[in-house]
């Protein structure tokens, strides 16, 4: 009998690249739904976080759909979810633009702060550095890129060890002599700041890797 058929939600809150999410999602082969509903997106197999521009914006619009209501509730399910770009900035504490300090999700300590490079936006293709133990990146070859663009990220990583649960993998990428943090794998929560929808098959890959862990 043939294993069924993954159902995952891009969850539509009005971040602007809900549609490149949606089609790169369906080239895993999984059950694609872009909505705002909340039961859907709470109960689907994977979810689906997008997100492009202020990090303001992207809270407010999450808080319009009560997505951070889904994210926590999923999470303490065990239920897997993936945060793209502004999408993962905003599962830490605070992001901090232009003087203004916005509130998070809050599932990871940290602050989301402007690079602090010469060249910014940060925009193009770019390696990225893999922690150990990763399962999204088993295998990539160290001269496999993805597409960046940002001008914000997490610069550094501030959950303390616990004993208790199996450290965080993290993955690590520099611009311009800043390193930032590139990738997140955290139990049932993953994020990548670069955009994997717009990475072409290595994108791809690493989405299809997604859905079929879980």
């Amino acid at each position: 009998m043939a294993d069924r058929l993954k159902r995952v939600v891009v969850l539509d809150y009005g971040s602007g690249n809900i549609a490149s999410a949606h089609r790169a999602m369906l080239r895993t082969g999984a059950d694609v739904e872009v909505t705002a509903d909340f039961d859907a997106a709470l109960n689907a197999d994977g979810l689906v976080v997008p997100g492009v521009g202020a990090f303001a914006a992207v809270m407010a619009g999450l808080h319009a759909v009560r997505g951070e209501r889904i994210i926590g509730r999923r999470l303490a399910g065990s239920r897997p979810v993936l945060g793209i770009c502004v999408g993962m900035q905003v599962l830490f504490e605070r992001g901090i633009e232009h003087g203004v300090q916005t509130e998070g999700v809050g599932e990871w300590p940290g602050v989301i702060e402007r690079l602090q490079a010469t060249v910014v936006p940060h925009m193009g293709w770019n390696t990225v550095d893999p922690g150990p133990g990763s399962a999204l990146f088993a295998g990539i070859e160290p001269d496999t890129r993805y597409y960046f663009v940002h001008s914000y990220a997490a610069r550094r990583w501030e959950l303390p060890p616990d004993e208790r649960f199996r450290p965080p993998v993290i993955t690590w990428a520099e611009h311009d002599g800043d390193r930032f943090i590139a990738a997140v794998e955290n139990g049932p929560l993953s994020a990548t700041q670069f955009h994997p929808e717009k990475s072409g098959d290595a994108g791809a890959e690493l989405l299809a890797r997604w859905v079929g862990q879980h």
